[in-house]
């Protein structure tokens, strides 16, 4: 990704702020908020491949879709392989969403205290504090091996690419 990297939201572009990562990077340690307000590491998850989907908002459709499909998706994936889906909403709000969620397989998480996800990923949209929709895929030896930015906020991610990418890692 270049330096320049933007998020379009109906005709607005906002900056990405925080330092950008690509395909072939060592995947940043990030510590981020459980639902019960506990910290989480991402080296909790050591020895796992790893899809990380940050979005935007649980509260809005488009990121209601995409993790609903990845919470389908994990019930039929290998163990070895975890999906995270980071947002900078309250937990509050996520315990909410997960309770309206049968069988929840997702770890959702929340980067609203520190945003260093955000920051470590580049991926935080500063301007409105939220995170672009971007789905990470890291193998079990921490390195990222595939990625995608939405740049538009209304798009939803390729959910078949991120879910090879993760299988082919296992």
């Amino acid at each position: 990704m270049n330096a320049n990297r933007s998020f379009k939201i109906k005709d607005k572009s906002y900056q990405l702020s925080g330092t950008p990562v690509n395909v072939g990077d060592k995947a940043t340690d990030f510590t981020v908020v459980a639902q019960d307000f506990s910290e989480k590491r991402f080296s909790d998850y050591k020895g796992k491949v790893c899809i990380i989907a940050s979005v935007p908002s649980l509260d809005t459709s488009v990121c209601d879709r995409e993790t609903k499909r990845f919470n389908d998706e994990a019930a039929s994936l290998s163990e070895d392989i975890a999906i995270l889906t980071i947002s900078m909403d309250l937990p509050y709000a996520q315990r909410r969403w997960c309770g309206a969620i049968d069988n929840v397989k997702v770890d959702v998480l929340s980067d609203h205290r520190y945003a260093d996800f955000g920051e470590k990923y580049g991926v935080l949209v500063e301007d409105l504090r939220i995170l672009a929709r971007t789905i990470f895929v890291v193998d079990k030896e921490g390195i990222i091996r595939y990625m995608e930015l939405v740049e538009v906020i209304g798009n939803e991610p390729d959910y078949e690419k991120a879910i090879n990418a993760a299988k082919q890692l296992v």
